[in-house]
C-alpha cells in the first residue's frame, strides 16, 4: 500500500466518522454522542478513534463545523434555485430554511436550530465553534436584507427562523402545517420587494 492510498483510506474514514458525528449531533444533540456510536455507524472500530481526534470534545467540536457547512452549502443550493425563479433574497431565505424539508430532515438541518437551547450549556470550546455558527447564520440574514436595515434587524430575522424550525418540530404536523402563514408573515414583515 502506497502512502498515498494509505493518506487517502485515512481521510476517507475520517470523513465517515464526520458525517456520523454531524448526524448524531443534530439528532441526539451534544451529550448525545457517543464516541463508540459514532465509530459503529462510520463502520470503523472504537479503538481507532484517537487516530484522528484527541478527544470528544474534539470530535463535537469538528462535527458541528462539519454539520454546519454541510447545511450551509445546502441551504445555499436552495436559496440560489429560488433567486433564479425570481425570488427576492429574503423571499428565499424565509422560504428555505423554513421549508418542509428543512424542518423534517433535522440530521441535515441547521445547527442553530438542532442545538441552539443547548449551546449555552457547553465548554468554552463547543461554546465558541457554536457562536460562530449562530453569528454565522445572522449574518446570512442580514445579507439577505437591504443593506440600510439595522443590524438587529438580521438578528430578529434568524432568530424567528431559528424558533419557527424548533417550533415546527417539537410540534409535528401540527407545526409543520403552520409553516406557510409563518413564512408569509415573515415575508411580509422583512420582504423590501
Amino acid at each position: 500500500m502506497t502512502a498515498d492510498t494509505k493518506q487517502s483510506r485515512r481521510e476517507q474514514s475520517h470523513g465517515r466518522i464526520l458525517d456520523a458525528a454531524a448526524r448524531a449531533l443534530r439528532r441526539q444533540g451534544y451529550a448525545g454522542v457517543g464516541v463508540a456510536e459514532v465509530m459503529k455507524e462510520a463502520g470503523l472500530t472504537h479503538g481507532g478513534f484517537y487516530a484522528h481526534f484527541k478527544s470528544r470534545e474534539a470530535l463535537l467540536s469538528a462535527a458541528l463545523e462539519h454539520a454546519a457547512g454541510d447545511s450551509t452549502q445546502s441551504l445555499s443550493r436552495r436559496i440560489a434555485a429560488l433567486q433564479e425563479a425570481g425570488a427576492s433574497p429574503v423571499r428565499a431565505l424565509v422560504e428555505a430554511y423554513l421549508s418542509d424539508l428543512h424542518v423534517t430532515s433535522s440530521e441535515r438541518g441547521c445547527v442553530v436550530a438542532a442545538l441552539g437551547s443547548e449551546m449555552p450549556r457547553q465548554s468554552e470550546e463547543l461554546l465558541a465553534v457554536s457562536r460562530r455558527r449562530v453569528a454565522a447564520l445572522v449574518e446570512r440574514a442580514r445579507a439577505a436584507l437591504p443593506p440600510t436595515d439595522p443590524p438587529e434587524r438580521a438578528f430578529l430575522l434568524a432568530a424567528s427562523l431559528v424558533g419557527a424550525v424548533q417550533m415546527a418540530r417539537a410540534l409535528g404536523d401540527e407545526g409543520r402545517a403552520l409553516l406557510p402563514a409563518t413564512r408569509a408573515a415573515l415575508i411580509a414583515q422583512y420582504d423590501a420587494n
